[in-house]
């Protein structure tokens, strides 16, 4: 018969933490060794390795398209809970993902990730045709139509196509101003020109 006691603790030889299974230390030491975890379970599909088979199932549906959790405000749809969960962020308006640094608030946790690369300095997005390095993936992905012509910003009164959100704002104008011109003089100098555009 076996008797647990506290004797048979498993102690970190590098910050001295007890545990009482083997196998929880083994755990432990990964933190202090960087080794990665053993993942068994491996995805059919994309060849991602898990820890658990349980994670793994949660993970098929990327692959599936199936996308069960739908959104009750906008009906949209996402293949995990969690995702789901941090979408009604949108909605509710909620930010509890703040910047230590400059405590902007975000809906997302990898929002606040890829923000984090402003103060650091780091630019891991680099182009494929330039090398220039972003912050930001959709940093990136706006900078790649400078390469590809691409205008995928429509102008819904003229159909002009535009790169960028900027240069579609500005070219709005053209289409929301109207000059006024007075009716006596038939001058533009001293009329100022009205938009609708705030």
């Amino acid at each position: 018969m076996v008797i647990h006691s506290e004797k048979t603790e498993h102690i970190c030889n590098i910050c001295s933490k007890g545990f009482k299974v083997k196998r929880s230390l083994e755990t432990h030491m990964r933190r202090h060794t960087g080794e990665k975890p053993f993942k068994p379970f491996v995805c059919i599909v994309c060849s991602k390795g898990f820890s658990l088979r349980e994670v793994l199932k949660k993970h098929m549906p990327v692959h599936t398209g199936e996308k069960p959790f739908i959104c009750e405000f906008c009906s949209r749809g996402f293949s995990r809970q969690e995702n789901l969960k941090s979408h009604m962020h949108v909605h509710t308006g909620e930010k509890p993902f703040v910047c230590d640094v400059c405590s902007r608030g975000f809906s997302r946790r990898a929002s606040l990730k890829s923000h984090m690369n402003v103060h650091t300095g780091q630019k891991p997005f680099i182009c494929s045709v330039c090398s220039k390095g972003f912050s930001r993936q959709q940093n990136l992905r706006s900078h790649m139509r400078v390469h590809t012509g691409e205008k995928p910003l429509i102008c819904g009164f003229c159909h002009k196509g535009f790169s960028h959100s900027i240069s579609l704002k500005s070219h709005m104008l053209v289409h929301t101003v109207e000059i006024c011109c007075c009716l006596i003089c038939v001058s533009f100098q001293h009329l100022k020109i009205q938009s609708s555009i705030s």
